[in-house]
């Protein structure tokens, strides 16, 4: 029996498909349904789970090479929030940030291998993973 980091069995079998350069979505409470992706729904309620939470449980087995986020995140979060997310990404061993426009950020999200819904309320709190 699992009894440390990912405990959610959808969870953990949507990880264990993803395979070099592959991407998955960990989003917020908000973020619009997608057809096309495996949608996993942690949310518990409003901030249980965070994206950071998801973030930093799938750091020690998921190898990150980039990380894309809305550049809209940047003006509508105050400092210390962006200062905590910039903060989590570093944790992320030298993988590439990029924070584009929210409509070029959404045309990535149906390549996605899956996409895993938080109770993060965070505007614009929504990351792609690509592993290395």
């Amino acid at each position: 029996m699992l009894q440390e980091g990912i405990l959610n069995p959808q969870v953990l079998d949507l990880v264990a498909r993803i395979r070099h350069t592959n991407t998955l979505v960990i989003c917020d409470w908000a973020f619009p349904y997608w057809r096309e992706i495996e949608t996993v729904d942690i949310s518990l309620t409003r901030g249980i789970p965070m994206v950071l939470d998801v973030l930093k449980l799938l750091q020690p087995n998921f190898k990150i090479g980039h990380i894309w986020q809305a550049e809209e995140f940047l003006t509508t979060n105050p400092k210390e929030t962006i200062a905590q997310f910039d903060a989590a990404f570093a944790d992320c061993s030298g993988a590439e940030i990029t924070r584009e426009a929210h409509l070029d950020f959404k045309k990535r999200v149906p390549q996605a291998i899956g996409l895993i819904r938080t109770g993060d309320p965070t505007a614009y709190g929504n990351i792609i993973l690509e592993s290395e």
